[in-house]
This record gives structure tokens, C-alpha cells and sequence, in this order.
């Protein structure tokens, strides 16, 4: 990157935290202000790249950039850290991850490569850990997206043999907690925090099968919800068509249209 474009950058932001000159919105946020805003700008730099709107991406991306330099710019004011030591420690921390690029060390393949790279991640838990005893599942971030979350602590476990042998018995832990539900609903009295749980655990079971199939599972839902969108769209215009409105229509009525749709998309296939 040019360096005096980053500088640019840089003294952009400091002008728009100048006590005396700055941005009175810019000068109101804290760290904890700012998260929601870094966690809408991730999505939609996801987005921009799951619906191939590269034309957008160059822009989403900057706008993910500035976060870092708001926080960077923030701890400069704290004196906690600058945004050359951010550069500094990811520079060090990809250089020490890939010695096979950066120093001597040899692997002969990606599985070699990847238990390289969890073997420096355990370090680096441990060297955090105060009794250096650190958890496996320790530093797994609780506001990661559940379904996201789910799938890092399967992964970290699935590191020290904790997984079923294939995909096939994941399945079965599927089938199994789809029936733990349908008990939990036909009791007499249907308790409704245990319903929630075993959905809980349904949930879990298939992240850990999207897991197995190589799957990103927070990926995969957005893309069925986005389906999922499509689809009604186009039940509502074939609704008007038929000068309904849809809180007219039966269900029945919308069901046969959905599969009209369904039938349609496989065609254009």
C-alpha cells in the first residue's frame, strides 16, 4: 500500500477526533460504540462478495478499514497502543504462523500446514492464559454469530480427535435430536424451555454436519434466507396476478404457487 495514502488516511481520522475541530458524532463514540457499526460493515463486505458485487466490494472494504483506524485512533488517545503496532503484530503473528514460507521449516502438505498453523494457536491460548493451563475452548469470542460460534468450537475440538468419525454418525446426531424434540412436544404438558433446548442442540448438530460437508453454516443459511426471499417475492406477484392479495389467499393457495416457483428455478437450471 502507499504509505502517505494510509497516512492520509490516518490523519483523516485524527481530524475527525480533534477535540477542538473534529466531527461531534466522531468524538461521542467509544470502543463499545463503534462494534455495532464494524459488525455491519463485515456483513456487508460478505454480502458484496456472496452476491458477486465486486463493482461494491472495493468500497464495502474501506469501509471495514476505517474501523480498524477508529480503534487504532482511539487507543492512540488512551495510550494503549497506535495503528503501527496493529500492522506490527499482524505481520509478526502471519510471519511466526507460516514458517514454511518465512523460515526453514517444510511441509509436504495442507493437512501439515494446518496443524502447524493450530499448534501456534494453542500457543499463543496458553502464553494468554493466566495459570497457563488455557482451555481449548478458551478465547472463542461469545458475540460471534451462533451458528459461527458453534462452528469454531467444533473445529477446536474436532483438533484433538473430539468428533465422530464421518459425516454419517453427525447425521444420526441430527436424527437423534429431531427426535428428542418431537418428545419433548408430545408430552402431556410441553415445557417450553426444554423445547428450546433440545432445538438448541438440533441446531448445534447441524452446524456440526455443515462442518463435515466443508460448509460455512452462517454462508449457507444466508444463502437459503436469500432463496428464501426470492421465492416469496415471486408468490406474491403471481398473487397479484390472480387479483388476490396474500391475506386472502389459504395457505393451500400459497403452498401451489411455491412449488410453481421451485419448479420453475429447476428449469432455468
Amino acid at each position: 500500500m502507499n504509505n502517505q495514502l494510509m497516512d492520509n488516511l490516518l490523519a483523516i481520522m485524527a481530524k475527525l477526533r480533534d477535540p477542538q475541530s473534529g466531527c461531534p458524532w466522531d468524538l461521542k463514540q467509544s470502543f463499545a460504540s463503534i462494534v455495532p457499526h464494524t459488525l455491519e460493515e463485515a456483513y456487508e463486505v460478505a454480502e458484496t462478495i456472496e452476491t458477486g458485487n465486486f463493482a461494491e466490494l472495493k468500497d464495502e472494504l474501506g469501509d471495514l478499514l476505517f474501523q480498524v483506524v477508529f480503534y487504532s485512533q482511539l487507543a492512540q488517545e488512551d495510550n494503549q497502543f497506535t495503528f503501527a503496532d496493529v500492522t506490527n503484530a499482524i505481520c509478526e503473528k502471519l510471519t511466526r504462523r507460516h514458517p514454511h514460507i518465512f523460515a526453514d521449516k517444510v511441509f509436504t502438505s495442507d493437512e501439515q500446514v494446518h496443524a502447524n498453523w493450530e499448534k501456534e494457536k494453542a500457543k499463543e491460548r496458553q502464553q494468554k492464559s493466566v495459570d497457563g493451563q488455557a482451555s481449548l475452548l478458551a478465547n472463542v469470542p461469545l458475540n460471534l454469530p451462533a451458528l459461527t460460534r458453534a462452528n469454531k468450537l467444533q473445529k477446536r475440538c474436532a483438533t484433538v480427535g473430539f468428533e465422530w468419525p464421518d459425516v454419517r454418525g453427525a447425521l444420526l446426531k441430527v436424527k437423534e435430536e429431531i427426535e428428542e424434540v418431537e418428545q419433548e412436544l408430545d408430552r402431556d404438558t410441553v415445557d417450553h424451555d426444554a423445547v428450546g433446548e433440545e432445538l438448541g442442540d438440533l441446531f448445534f448438530a447441524l452446524v456440526n454436519v455443515s462442518r463435515y460437508l466443508k460448509h460455512d453454516p452462517e454462508k449457507i443459511l444466508r444463502a437459503a434466507n436469500r432463496k428464501f426471499e426470492r421465492r416469496f417475492a415471486e408468490v406474491e406477484s403471481m398473487t397479484e396476478e390472480a387479483g388476490r392479495t396474500l391475506q386472502d389467499s389459504t395457505l393451500e393457495q400459497m403452498d401451489g404457487l411455491w412449488d410453481e416457483v421451485k419448479v420453475k428455478e429447476r428449469q432455468n437450471k
